[in-house]
Parts: C-alpha cells; sequence; structure tokens
C-alpha cells in the first residue's frame, strides 16, 4: 500500500558563518523530534545573501561534492532525515545555477533543480549571480508522497506548478528569498497554485533582513482545496501531505478538469515562434 502521510518541516532559518553546521544539525533534530521525515530550507539558505549586489564572489559557488553540499548531507545522514537543501553549482563549464538539491535520509543526493526565473532589481540582482535553469523540476518521489521543488520566483509561473502535478506531485516544495512587504501579493498565488492543481503548497523564507533587503515572510503550507494549514513565523514548522486529501481534491471541481496538455503545448509553441524565440521559451 502506498504511504499515505508525509512529515514535512519548513526550517525558517540560514546556515552560514560560524556555528553553522551545529546550528543545522539542532534544527533537524528539531524537526526530526516532531515526526518530519523530510525538512526544507530557504532558498540558497547555506549561502550568504549576495544578489543584494551585482558583484558575484566566486567562493560563492561550488560543485555537486562542494563544501555547503557535504554539510547538508552530513547532516541529513548523521539525523537521519530528508533535507531539500541547496548550492550555488558551478558546473565544469563554470556556468553557476541556483540549484535546489534534495538529499534522502542517508544523506544520498536523490534529486537536484535549477531556478528558472531570475528576478533583476534592487536586492535581488540575481542575474550577476547565476543562470537560469534549463529544465523544470522532476517530480521525486523517493520519500513516499511526490512532490517537485520550485525555487522562490519560479511559484509565480503556474505552468511548472501544473506540469508537475499532471506527472504526479502532490505537492510542491519552494524555498523563497523575499521581502515581508510582498507577502500579501504571494499569498493568493499559492493559494491558487494549491486549489487549481490540487496539490499542496509548502513555501519557506530566509528568516529576515540581509544588507538592507528586507526578507523575513513567514513559512506558509496550503492544502489541496486552497485552505490556509499554517502561517507562522516559528523556525521550525511541521505539515502532514496527506495522499488521500490530494486524491479527494481531484475528483472534485477544478481538481478533475482535464488538462488539455496538446492544446496548450500548441499554443505556447505558437507563441515562442511569433516572438523569435528558438526554445520557446519567454521571459
Amino acid at each position: 500500500m502506498a504511504q499515505d502521510t508525509l512529515r514535512v518541516a519548513l526550517i525558517r532559518d540560514v546556515f552560514y558563518g560560524s556555528g553553522a553546521t551545529a546550528r543545522l544539525k539542532a534544527q533537524l533534530r528539531d524537526a526530526k523530534s516532531r515526526g518530519a521525515e523530510l525538512a526544507v530550507l530557504p532558498e540558497l539558505a547555506c549561502n550568504e545573501w549576495r544578489p543584494w549586489t551585482k558583484e558575484a564572489v566566486e567562493a560563492d559557488a561550488e560543485p555537486l561534492d562542494g563544501p555547503r553540499c557535504a554539510m547538508q548531507a552530513a547532516a541529513a545522514r548523521e539525523v537521519g532525515i530528508g533535507l531539500v537543501g541547496a548550492a550555488i553549482i558551478r558546473d565544469e563549464t563554470g556556468r553557476r545555477e541556483n540549484t535546489a538539491i534534495v538529499f534522502d535520509a542517508k544523506g544520498e543526493r536523490v534529486s537536484t533543480y535549477a531556478k528558472i526565473h531570475l528576478p533583476e532589481e534592487p536586492g535581488f540582482w540575481e542575474t550577476s549571480h547565476y543562470e537560469p535553469g534549463r529544465r523544470l523540476a522532476p517530480v521525486v518521489s523517493a520519500f513516499g508522497v511526490p512532490f517537485a521543488v520550485q525555487i522562490c520566483s519560479d511559484m509565480n509561473r503556474p505552468q511548472a506548478a501544473q506540469i508537475a502535478a499532471a506527472q504526479g506531485a502532490m505537492a510542491i516544495l519552494g524555498p523563497r528569498a523575499t521581502e515581508s512587504r510582498t507577502f500579501e501579493r504571494w499569498k493568493p498565488v499559492w493559494i491558487a497554485t494549491a486549489r487549481t492543481n490540487a496539490t499542496y503548497v509548502l513555501s519557506v523564507d530566509r528568516p529576515g533582513p540581509e544588507h538592507g533587503v528586507l526578507m523575513g515572510q513567514p513559512t506558509i503550507a496550503v492544502d489541496p482545496d486552497g485552505q490556509v494549514l499554517l502561517e507562522t513565523m516559528d523556525s521550525v514548522a511541521v505539515v502532514d501531505i496527506k495522499r488521500s486529501a490530494v486524491e479527494h481534491a481531484r475528483t472534485t471541481y477544478p481538481g478533475y478538469l482535464a488538462r488539455m496538455a496538446e492544446l496548450y503545448s500548441e499554443g505556447w509553441a505558437r507563441i515562442g515562434q511569433e516572438a523569435g524565440s528558438e526554445t520557446g521559451l519567454l521571459r
């Protein structure tokens, strides 16, 4: 029988500088003590928030076996909990991507996803630090209840969430780095995504201001019927993702509506052609 419930901890904290490793392990132990099988960190939680400036720093990026990746893998393994962490990953060509990394409870890497939609505005000069990802988020099935990851601004474009849900994702997990003043603009997007796709939407922000960027929105979780399950400033919050709730929501309106994938894909392809895009992707 398929697993019905996955308990997820949303950790509203960052882990860089002195004592980072010990603090990460402590937060993960707290999460596990509450029954969580998977913990989600904010966007680039093991990096200082560098996009406050356009000046990139070479040491902010690393390969997939780099020091931040290794720290997160070791912490997940030692505590015995799955982890959605992150790093700025630099490949062999020098390309840098803002990458979410999913580790299992043994510290093994089971999935990666690079942020697609990069802001370019004061406090969020992200295109100076990494390039956009080149593939949609894979559905992760390693934890019994399948989910997909979207990073911050990705959640403001619904297409990827629709595709993930159509591929079987029952939750969208959203690490983010967003300003507190914009929360009420984000909230209806999460609710609409959850309701129209019959998925859970869980998202966690960095905890507070950095370099004058006023981050620090609440953690939020929305169920497949669009009901807000929690909205909190707690450093650790726990939510149950229930397969049965998703399955029920997908039998009721609007969850049961057809996806019409071919029709919509034709429309997007036509728009891409009219815009002169070789890839069909529009900014």
